[in-house]
């Protein structure tokens, strides 16, 4: 048995009434410009009324959960220190018409002396990925299917089939991200399952980066929901970053449970789903760099990453597709 979410609940309903409420407001605005009769202040009194509803029984909900049921939310050991006995890491890489980055991103990774080997997992490419990875000493596998979802658990699946490593490391191929943010990751693994990098630390992120303003603060409002909907389970605040390492003993139990066929939105799903499992996620602060090439993903606009954030806040509230 999971406890409700309460405060996301809240959150929702909270949010939903300030919005009834704005929309009383802004239909008494044509009724005092044009001087028409009492017929709009009427409208306007009982919208604005009944937004009082929602507002009240979702700060009530808040209220609860935050007065009473975090304690019990809350997990129950102290501070974990769980050491892998094996600190050696395989790297999975993904990759999408990567050629420009792809060599590059091995090379880094392949030079970290906790990197056992680095595997490609190339989305069915058009140009010249799966070849410029190979002459830079890359394992490469082909994953026919399309889609950033499938990519990304073809990925893990690699990582956690190979015997002599305990740690999947899962990142991207463009060349945002390097390779010297391993060692953040192994100091923080022995207090989790997976840690999941985060874009959020300003002063670590390139001026350049795709990540516009409007993504920026997208993806932490993201993941504050994420937050709330599992609350006393951790901090979140990027939902969106690929880049993240994880036991294997932890990936064999909640790959079963994804739905590779979710796309862009994928990250969010895999935090979710595992949170959901008991899985403790720790968040890390990365570097984040200016891509070689051109973004394929969430990231090309930000009508693109609306939509992909509002797929987001749909899978957090209502539920993932089922595969």
């Amino acid at each position: 048995m999971h406890a409700a979410p309460w405060l996301l609940y809240g959150l929702l309903l909270t949010g939903a009434g300030l919005a009834v409420y704005l929309l009383g407001i802004l239909i008494a605005l044509p009724g005092r410009l044009l001087l028409s009769p009492p017929a709009f202040a009427a409208l306007s009194q009982a919208i604005v009324w009944c937004s009082g509803i929602p507002i009240l029984l979702g700060i009530l909900l808040v209220a609860v959960d935050l007065a009473f049921l975090v304690p019990l939310k809350r997990r129950q050991h102290g501070v974990r220190f769980d050491v892998p006995g094996v600190p050696d890491v395989t790297a999975v890489l993904t990759a999408f018409n990567d050629e420009e980055s792809i060599g590059e991103a091995v090379d880094d990774f392949r030079s970290h002396s906790r990197v056992k080997r680095v595997i490609v997992v190339d989305n069915n490419s058009a140009d010249g990925t799966a070849e410029a990875a190979r002459r830079h000493g890359a394992t490469v596998v082909t994953e026919l299917k399309p889609g950033y979802g499938r990519c990304v658990h073809r990925a893990l699946s690699e990582g956690m089939a190979q015997e002599d490593t305990e740690l999947t490391l899962l990142c991207e191929g463009d060349r945002t991200f390097r390779a010297f943010d391993v060692d953040k990751f192994l100091a923080y693994i022995p207090h989790a399952d997976i840690v999941n990098g985060t874009r959020i630390v300003e002063q670590l992120r390139s001026p350049r980066t795709q990540l516009t303003t409007f993504m920026y603060y997208g993806n932490f409002f993201v993941g504050k929901l994420l937050e709330a909907k599992h609350l006393g389970k951790g901090t979140f605040t990027d939902v969106g970053t690929t880049y993240k390492l994880c036991r294997n003993s932890v990936l064999r139990d909640l790959l079963p449970r994804l739905n590779s066929a979710v796309n862009l939105e994928f990250n969010a799903h895999f935090l979710d789903t595992a949170l959901h499992s008991g899985v403790e996620i720790v968040e890390c602060p990365v570097t984040f760099f200016d891509r070689i090439g051109v973004s394929k993903g969430g990231n090309v606009s930000n009508q693109r990453a609306l939509r992909v954030g509002l797929r987001m806040i749909k899978g957090l509230i209502l539920g993932w597709p089922r595969g």
